[in-house]
């Protein structure tokens, strides 16, 4: 495998940076290309991102990882909502139609925030991803249960895999389940064991890192097949 930095084109004056992981044997228009959008405190640098895109990768996937234009400026808050949907379609759209590596065939898959926006525009019908990956979804601000981001989650239709920790603090593990075994498209559910919003483990369980994320890469890879 090899991995190109790139840059994204969102509009006539503003670009983002990414990176191509390119799967050894690629064959343009025939491999399967995922896109890794990051949360709104981390960027495509995160190692569970890394791990994930090159995991993939090695996996015989195209992996596209990028940054929202609010971490290129090196800010703390987020873009407003219709700039985050600008540059994910941006992204979609690279992966779909770039000259020497553009496939027909992707799969949205984000950290938190980023799989929340893929997941709100897969629904509006702004890109069409063959399957959705959430590796932590916020379904609820941090101590507000009552306001959950599920509405336009019933309104999918493709395969959803979700990946969610039991000390979560944005997504509680009943209520998650409660949403899901109402959702119309088919679904699977990872529940990480001790896992935060960011899969941390308590010292107590005395598991790696590096071993979650494996465990992460691996429960996709085969969900992907």
């Amino acid at each position: 495998m090899k991995s190109i930095d790139v840059t994204i084109p969102v509009s006539a004056d503003e670009g983002v940076s990414g990176v191509l992981d390119v799967p050894q044997g690629f064959e343009s228009g025939r491999t399967a290309a995922v896109i890794v959008a990051h949360g709104a405190g981390n960027d495509m640098h995160t190692p569970l991102l890394v791990h994930f895109s090159t995991g993939l990768c090695r996996a015989g996937y195209l992996g596209l990882r990028f940054n929202f234009p609010y971490k290129e400026k090196g800010a703390k808050a987020p873009d407003p909502q219709e700039k985050l949907i600008r540059t994910w379609q941006a992204a979609f759209e690279f992966a779909k139609n770039h000259p020497q590596f553009g496939t027909p065939s992707i799969v949205a898959a984000g950290k938190s925030m980023g799989g929340r926006i893929a997941s709100q525009m897969t629904a509006d019908g702004l890109i069409s991803p063959k399957a959705l990956v959430f590796l932590g979804y916020p379904l609820h601000p941090a101590g507000r249960k009552e306001q959950l981001r599920d509405a336009h989650l019933y309104r999918i239709d493709v395969p959803m895999l979700f990946f969610a920790g039991t000390r979560d603090t944005l997504c509680d593990l009943a209520l998650l389940k409660s949403v899901l075994s109402r959702l119309k498209a088919p679904m699977d559910l990872e529940v990480v064991e001790g896992g935060d919003h960011s899969f941390v483990l308590p010292k107590s369980f005395k598991s790696s890192e590096e071993s979650v994320y494996e465990r992460i890469l691996q429960r996709t890879v085969a969900w992907l097949k």
